[in-house]
């Protein structure tokens, strides 16, 4: 009996140690960071800063894909990032942008 005892606390002990599955949800890129790192120097850190000819994102009407555009591509004084950020890290500061905008 103890032997089935035994076998039966080493099994479950392998099974309970074995490689976990990994995580299914992976987040993308962190757009406030991104925001932070390359954005606020112009646009301030809620979107309001308004320097060097930027826009007040507060009062934006530009919607997110215009604005992933803009990112990519840049417009008037504006920067182009593309080539800088990735295409999901410029659509993640583009959501984060969105956060700006009073509704």
């Amino acid at each position: 009996m103890s032997k089935l005892i035994i076998s039966f606390s080493l099994f479950a002990i392998v099974i309970a140690c074995a490689g976990k599955e990994p995580n299914k949800y992976v987040t993308g890129p962190d757009g406030e960071a991104i925001f932070k790192k390359y954005c606020v120097l112009c646009h301030g850190v809620d979107g309001k800063l308004g320097l060097n000819g930027s826009k007040d994102l507060s009062i934006s009407k530009v919607t997110e894909a215009e604005r992933i555009v803009q990112i990519t591509k840049g417009k008037n004084t504006m920067t182009p990032f593309e080539g800088i950020l990735s295409p999901q890290e410029i659509k993640a500061v583009a959501a984060y942008s969105m956060t700006l905008t009073k509704k």
